[in-house]
């Protein structure tokens, strides 16, 4: 017969003691569990005991009560009620016996089979291996992987906008409508984790009514061609060595108000900049996308293909010449942040320098989307450019702000 110990029989007479002072004070229960009275005393937290049970009334004042007989109820009460109160009072007259805090116990170890090794004697815990049956069912049609994603947004809206007299392109404050064209094409990064290739093309393309202009009825307020390229191969995590490629261009015709001075034209200007650098890309579900890439050693085009009638020197290129290369640094910056299904801002950040003159972008589009087919945009962009003449009024700086309501059709497709 194993002995108790002097502290195992002091607890047990103390807790015999507060079991005889709570049935002095009339919480006799019908009967205790003696496995949870006498278990070792573990502190988990106070609770008051009054002895009594609070019911919530009707709005008679009426005591809710149960429709049977509750009397096996009323004695697991109490019998719970006297044993917490008595493994309480016991620790609350001698903390020196408590011995354990629940709130400091160890972690139980993790359930599973314990198989043991004789020859070395020792038993390891391996996790319960639950087999998983195959419910596909047998006629379940193979889903392809797609290697493309496509997405294509197409929109025609009405603009208010303002362009500050030194915009590098031309224009003047009005009213107009403006036509926007957006595709991008992605390589499936599902299918291939370890590969960056994505492409976006946007065009757009705005015509305004001018009431000062006594020579022509209409302007060209807006003719951007956008492509732009990223190849890169992961190098670790969210990073990619890669190579990024740029081109924008101006398509149409573009003249100062009341002149026949041509401010812009077909390629003229156009920009190429290609450059090696890293990438990192983050992307959450379909509601946040990051893109920053890097180029150290980067390689820029300006060009001016028609120099009889325009000035190269509006575009940072030497008179009388055609195009200029450089060689520098760039780096491009991308945000999509869609806050709501109706509500989504994208930004936009281009630097280049080659270290002579700095040049940069930072767009910024709002986009209220109503309904399916309607949408109001907000648009600014701002630029700077140190390769051209400085401007009385906004030094190197040019802004252009576009307010638009209009329609708007997207669509997605895979191959």
């Amino acid at each position: 017969m194993k002995h108790l110990t002097p502290k195992a029989c002091l607890t047990l007479a103390l807790m015999m003691a507060a079991s005889f002072a709570a049935i002095a004070q009339g919480n006799e229960p019908s009967a205790a569990e003696p496995n949870m009275l006498y278990a070792p005393l573990i502190y988990d937290g106070y609770t008051p005991m009054d002895g009594s049970l609070t019911m919530k009334s009707d709005k008679n004042g009426d005591l809710y009560a149960l429709d049977a007989n509750d009397a096996w109820l009323t004695e697991a009460m109490d019998n719970s009620s006297h044993t917490r109160y008595a493994r309480q009072r016991a620790m609350i007259d001698n903390p020196q016996l408590v011995a354990y805090n629940a709130n400091r116990l160890p972690e139980a170890p993790p359930e599973g089979v314990i198989p043991g090794d004789p020859r070395h004697g020792m038993l390891t815990i391996a996790p319960d291996l639950v087999p998983v049956e195959d419910v596909t069912p047998p006629d379940a049609p193979v889903l392809p992987l797609h290697n493309w994603l496509h997405v294509f947004n197409a929109s025609l809206q009405f603009t208010q906008a303002y362009i500050s007299g030194n915009w590098y392109q031309g224009g003047e404050n009005n009213l107009a409508l403006l036509g926007s064209i957006n595709w991008n094409c992605n390589l499936n990064q599902d299918v291939h984790p370890n590969w960056l290739f994505n492409n976006a093309l946007s065009y757009k393309l705005g015509i305004a009514t001018t009431h000062g202009d006594s020579i022509r009825k209409y302007l060209i307020n807006e003719d951007n061609f956008l492509f732009t390229s990223q190849l890169g191969y992961k190098a670790v995590k969210n990073w990619y060595y890669s190579a990024m490629l740029q081109f924008t261009a101006q398509f149409l015709n573009n003249y100062k108000t009341n002149t026949r001075t041509m401010t812009a034209a077909f390629l003229s200007p156009a920009e190429l900049n290609i450059g090696l650098g890293m990438t990192y890309n983050y992307k959450k579900a379909d509601d946040r996308m990051f893109t920053l890439a890097i180029a150290p050693i980067s390689y820029n085009l300006k060009y001016c293909r028609n120099i009889t009638d325009i000035d190269p020197v509006r575009f940072g290129i030497d008179a009388g010449h055609h195009s200029k290369s450089t060689f520098g640094s760039n780096f491009e910056a991308k945000v999509m942040w869609r806050f709501s299904p109706s509500v989504m801002i994208t930004s936009r950040l281009y630097m280049f320098t080659n270290y002579e003159y700095v040049q940069g972008d930072w767009e910024n589009t709002l986009d209220f989307s109503i309904g399916k087919y309607l949408t109001t945009q907000f648009y600014t962009h701002l630029r700077f450019d140190r390769s051209r003449a400085r401007d009385d009024d906004w030094n190197y700086w040019q802004f252009k702000e576009i307010l638009s309501l209009g329609i708007v059709y997207r669509f997605a497709t895979v191959n």
